[in-house]
């Protein structure tokens, strides 16, 4: 049986990603958005079952306030937080304010299925690695923790820098390959270098995770240096 789904992220695009995959699904999305705020005030409009919320800053003060303010006002909608690699702070501050599940941004769409059946059924939803790993970073703190984006954006070379910053602005392999001056196959080859390093299966997957942990503004100074 489907699942009554409102789904809410600040990237419009990944939204109705999300959005459209579930409903081919079988799940009933009563409404998929990008709101800058209010978004407590949709979800609470719609009264879906469950609540797919993402953040790009689960760590951040107020990151899951509309989290706080759903459960205060319809404490029988579950709410699973869609976001990056979590921080141990940033799992604590999502069940701390009312979250009945995390799931990574990068979780295949069967992942975020069983989270939405397990909230709904009113189980925790949160895959056992992202606990294990909680833990042991608890246990045993990094000096210095690493950034995700930051990360992703060092397995790159300059040239896939700029192929992904032109895959998230919608360029196609042509448009690709007159805009560096390079053959359309050495433009699909980029492309697919970059796919293959992030880890992703799509070119919208890459400029959703791209977006998501910040890779993007990082992308732009170190384009810029490539094109100059």
């Amino acid at each position: 049986m489907g699942v009554r789904v409102v789904v809410v992220d600040d990237h419009r695009l990944l939204a109705e990603a999300l959005a459209s995959a579930l409903k081919l699904r079988g799940h009933r999305v009563l409404a998929a958005a990008a709101p800058a705020a209010g978004a407590a005030e949709l979800v609470i409009s719609r009264a879906p079952e469950v609540c797919l919320l993402g953040t790009a800053t689960p760590a951040e003060p107020g990151a899951f306030e509309p989290v706080v303010r759903i459960k205060r006002e319809r404490p029988q909608i579950a709410v699973v937080v869609l976001g990056p690699v979590p921080s141990p702070r940033g799992i604590a501050a999502a069940f701390a304010a009312g979250a009945s599940g995390y799931v990574r941004q990068d979780e295949r769409i069967e992942g975020v299925e069983r989270a939405l059946a397990k909230a709904r059924a009113g189980e925790p939803a949160i895959a056992p690695q992202l606990l294990q790993g909680a833990f042991a970073e608890l246990l045993n703190p990094a000096a210095q923790p690493d950034d995700e984006g930051s990360r992703l954006l060092r397995l790159l070379t300059p040239r896939e820098v700029e192929v992904l910053v032109r895959v998230a602005e919608g360029e196609d392999t042509r448009l690709i390959a007159a805009g560096m001056a390079i053959a359309p196959s050495t433009a699909r080859t980029h492309v697919q270098r970059v796919l293959m390093k992030l880890g992703v299966g799509s070119r919208l997957e890459a400029a959703a995770l791209a977006a998501r942990t910040g890779l993007l503004d990082r992308a732009a100074p170190v384009r810029g240096v490539g094109q100059a």
